[in-house]
This record gives structure tokens, sequence and C-alpha cells, in this order.
């Protein structure tokens, strides 16, 4: 084909495509396959192959359900929905977005972990495309896919011994193998291996957070962007281990049965998987990463936090952005019938749900600051406040204490259109912004002035990724954190400077 460009890796040659200027390469092998014996072992190494590999489509994903996310079907009809490719175990495969090969380039390299939690989602999403960043900013932009739910985070070492010891962190360890990829091969695409930023959203910014503690990962990565997706803590072994039994009894195996499980079939696994998330309540999202399936702190390969007590010394010198959206939860609670039906008098209850005994005096603080929220919009920034945004604040304050590198805040405020208004500043509504990618999202409609907003974000995320600071022409000075003065980057249609947005309502969180 005329715009075939072929390329040789440390595994094999592979064919790309150039598109619109751009030469793309799709499902690159990254590691070996992870079925049968390999199941809920770490990833071995890819297998060299002869001849060409056509590099041409999108991998499969990782084994999950197609709803694992549940949104109201109004939500859910927004997203993409070209990004259902065929499900695998055999899902190590990445994408590559790069201007130029084999000429010498040492341009940043921008690695994109998608969302999901730990359960769903891949890198193929036409929000993650990354031709209009690679252009832009004359960057290489790669994403992946990884194992997910039991098959990446399923702890078995505690009753299957050695022989499982890395299965609760299998998926996080996949990660680590694509990223050596890029350490290994980058250059040949364009890109400066001793520059890479990671940047991803809710999970993905999850991932992000796990990666700066994990020591298979140290140095591998050079930048960190968590957008959305802060984890301060994670899975204990003990929980994990309860969890496992769970799978086992949903699979109707007794603790002495774990050599079996690697020849379950696949989707038995997700059924069983799917049947201990069901009894995890929807309202318990303030422990999202301490229940289910999620990396666990195992001692080795997540030696402890990822950010709890302090921030990881492994990765002090990385410098850091984080940011939340200001209406997060609207886009899983915000046509709940339990939210629209709220009144001043059941707010208290309501919010007692993933609250406890702090509800009273939260909400009491939430509606001294806001005297004209309605109790639906109320609640929901306090579900906001408490799942995303106090946590990556906690991130930001425990990273700035180890004094090695800078932090930037933002908060996300421009709100969609789409469905009323309704969703406000929702979870992942920032993600086609950062990527330039407005025409592919239903979610943020179609306005006009919102395309200036998306050139601004995409390059500073760009900016950040060439030299660890965001600034450009485009935006006010955005100054590094302090604990003093708490500068975030309000990015709307007007992006402004402010000092600790929302004072009141953090506070609440201190009290």
């Amino acid at each position: 084909m005329a715009d075939e460009i072929l390329v040789e890796t440390t595994s094999g040659q592979i064919r790309g495509a150039m598109r619109q200027g751009i030469a793309v390469f799709k499902g690159v092998p990254y590691a070996g396959s992870p079925q049968g014996g390999a199941r809920f072992k770490a990833p071995a190494k890819t297998a060299t192959w002869t001849g060409v590999r056509d590099c041409l489509d999108f991998g499969p994903r990782a084994i999950q359900s197609d709803d694992a996310i549940a949104l109201a079907s109004s939500v859910a009809e927004l997203f993409p929905a070209s990004e259902r490719q065929t499900t695998s175990e055999d899902c190590l495969i990445l994408n590559v977005w790069t201007p130029a090969v084999e000429d010498g380039g040492d341009r940043p390299v921008m690695v994109w972990l998608h969302g999901g939690a730990f359960i769903a989602g891949s890198g193929a999403s036409p929000w993650y495309e990354g031709t209009n960043l690679a252009r832009k900013g004359d960057v290489v932009v790669v994403t992946l896919n990884h194992r997910l739910g039991a098959l990446g985070y399923l702890y078995l070492a505690d009753l299957g011994g050695k022989e499982f010891a890395d299965s609760g962190n299998v998926g996080m360890l996949d990660v680590v193998a694509a990223l050596e990829w890029v350490r290994d091969n980058i250059a040949t695409f364009g890109g400066d291996p001793d520059n890479v930023t990671l940047f991803g959203e809710s999970g993905g910014g999850a991932k992000i957070s796990v990666l700066m503690a994990m020591p298979a990962a140290h140095g591998l990565f050079h930048k960190a962007i968590v957008q959305s997706g802060p984890a301060v803590e994670m899975m204990s072994r003990d929980n994990a281990t309860a969890t496992a039994r769970q799978m086992l009894g949903e699979l109707g195996l007794g603790a002495n049965e774990i050599a079996k499980l690697r020849a379950v079939p696949a989707d038995r696994l997700l059924a069983a998987q799917n049947a201990v998330l069901a009894k995890i309540c929807a309202m318990s999202f303030a422990n999202r990463r301490r229940q289910g399936f999620n990396p666990v702190i195992d001692g080795v390969n997540l030696p402890g936090g990822p950010f709890a007590p302090d921030a990881p010394a492994l990765s002090a010198p990385v410098p850091l952005m984080i940011g939340t959206n200001r209406d997060e939860m609207n886009l899983f609670f915000g046509f709940a019938p339990w939210a629209e039906n709220l009144s001043e008098e059941s707010m208290v209850a309501a919010a007692a749900n993933f609250l406890g005994e702090r509800a009273k005096a939260v909400v009491a603080s939430y509606r001294r600051a806001r005297p004209q929220a309605s109790p639906r919009d109320l609640v929901l920034a306090i579900a906001t406040d408490q799942s995303m945004r106090m946590p990556s604040l906690t991130i930001a304050d425990r990273k700035l204490a180890q004094h090695a590198a800078p932090v930037f805040v933002y908060l996300f405020t421009w709100a969609t259109p789409v469905l009323d208004g309704k969703l406000g500043s929702c979870h992942a509504l920032e993600i086609p912004f950062v990527f330039d990618n407005l025409a592919s999202s239903r979610l943020a409609g179609d306005v006009p002035a919102a395309l200036a907003l998306a050139d601004n974000m995409s390059r500073s995320w760009i900016e950040f990724a060439h030299k660890g600071d965001p600034n450009h022409s485009g935006v006010p000075y955005w100054p590094a954190y302090s604990a003093q003065e708490r500068p975030t980057m309000i990015f709307d249609i007007e992006c402004r400077i402010e000092n600790d947005p929302y004072r009141v309502e953090r506070m609440a969180w201190d009290a």
C-alpha cells in the first residue's frame, strides 16, 4: 500500500500506516500471551517473529463486561461505541502515533492509561486517538491494553503460595512491561525514552498513582498527569484474599483448588467476577480502591501506599500535574432517582450512605457555602469532593511535602450542555479536550467556543510533557502548587488562576 510504513522493533518488523501525516501503528505486541499456564503470572517477553507483522488495526480488549461501568442509558449513549473490539486474554498490545520514524528525533513520549476503574476500558477509544496531539505537540503518543478485573488483580498468593506471588498485580506489571517496550523501542519511533510522561483519567489516573509507588516502574517514566483518578490507598492483602475466597465460592472451588483457576474458561471467571462486584454497594465509591479488583499492597510489587501515609519516595523527582472536574459524580448519579428526589430533610440520610457519621456536619458546611444549591446538586458535590477532589488534593499535598519536584493542580469547570446541562462538568468530560478530539465527543456537544478550551488544555498537557511545566501563551501564568496559596488553574472558556477554590468546602473535610 502506498501509505504503509515499516519499522524494526526488538521483536521483529511491523507495518503501520501514514494517516494525516502521522505514522500510526496499532495492535503492537509488547509482551507474550498471558493465557493458559501464564494466567495470573507476570507478563513474559514477546516472542520474536520473522517477516513483517501488520499493525494496522486495534487489537482485542482485555476480558471485561461491556456494561461494567453502570451508567444511565441516556448517558451511556454519549460515549463512543466504536471501541468495542473483541475481548481476549491475549490483549497485551499497544498503539503508537508519531510524526516521524527513524529520524533521530527525541520527541517527548506521552503514554496514556485508559479509564474504566481496573475492570473495563481499552486504549482504542476514539477519544484517545493520538493524531492531533502528535501533530500539534511534536510528541509520540502511546495507548495500551492490559489485563483487567480478576485476570489482572485476583490476589491468590496467600492461598496458592509462591506460584501465584504476582497474581494481585499482574495488570500493573503488564503496564510496566509496556513501559519497558517504550524504553527499548520508542527511539525508533522518533521518541525520547528518557522523556516519558504518563497521563490517564479515572482508573488510568489511579494506575499512575500506583506506578509511582512500584519499584519495577522506577525510571521508566519521568512526569505524571493524574486526571480524576487519585489513588491514595489500595487493596490490603486481607481484603484481597477475602475477595479471592468470594471468587472461589462463586466458582464452586475450595481454597486448595487454586490451580484449577487456570483452566476455568474466561467467560466463567468474568461471570464470577461480576457476581462478586454486584455485592458491593454502589454508594461505597469512596472505598472503591480498597475493595473488588484493584492492585494489591503485596509488599513486593506494591510495597505500600501508594500515597499513604506519605508520597512514595521512589517517584519523588517526578513532576506531577493533578486535577479533577467540578461535577465528577454527576456522570454516575446525576440521573439516579435517589438524587433526583432529594429534599432538605432527606439529604443527610442520603449522604450518610457514603459519609457515615460525618454526614450531618459535612452537609451543614456545604449548605452554608452554597445556600442556593438544590439538594441534588449539594449531595453530588459532596460525593464528588469525597471521592475525587479531596484525595487529589491529598496527593498534591503529600507530593509537595517531599520538596523534590513541582506539582500543578487544576480544576475543570466547563459544563456540557447535553442532556439539559444536568451533567455539568462531569467525570471524563475533559478527555476529548486533552486530546483535542472534540469532534469525536457527543458528551461535549457542539459548542464552537469549546474549541479554544480544547486547544489551551491540550497545549498545557503537551508543554508539561516537553518540559515539566504546563505554561504557554494561551493561559494565564500557572504557578506551581503551594500549601499556603494553593494556586489552581481553572479550565473553562476563560481560563484563570484561583487560589484555594471552594475553600470552605475543602475545610469541611478537615473538621
